[in-house]
């Protein structure tokens, strides 16, 4: 692996493990708040839902547009991502009939 790939790879580890540590994080504090915040919690995963959604989606395209590599692992994440999107949008829509 030469060193562009290597850094690229590594820059995509620490995107993931920083992601990963603000959904826990979200966790944590909507568990801590979460008397307080009940009449909010459909409109909050949905402004999540849609930010995140679009987000990973213009990374995406940017991504694509640049002449680096790709990496397996991180494509077949961003698949993954989406159709849990989907079924979170499936479960609400589905609870709120």
């Amino acid at each position: 692996m030469n060193p562009v790939n290597q850094k690229s790879s590594s820059l995509k580890r620490a995107e993931l493990l920083s992601g990963i540590g603000a959904i826990v994080l979200g966790m944590g504090l909507g568990l801590f708040f979460s008397r307080f915040l009940t009449a909010y919690t459909t409109p909050l995963l949905l402004i999540g839902l849609l930010t995140h959604a679009w987000g990973m989606f213009d990374k995406h395209r940017v991504e694509n547009a640049s002449e680096g590599a790709r990496l397996w692992w991180a494509e077949t994440l961003y698949w993954v991502c989406w159709a849990a999107l989907l079924a979170l949008v499936a479960y609400i829509t589905i609870s709120h009939l």
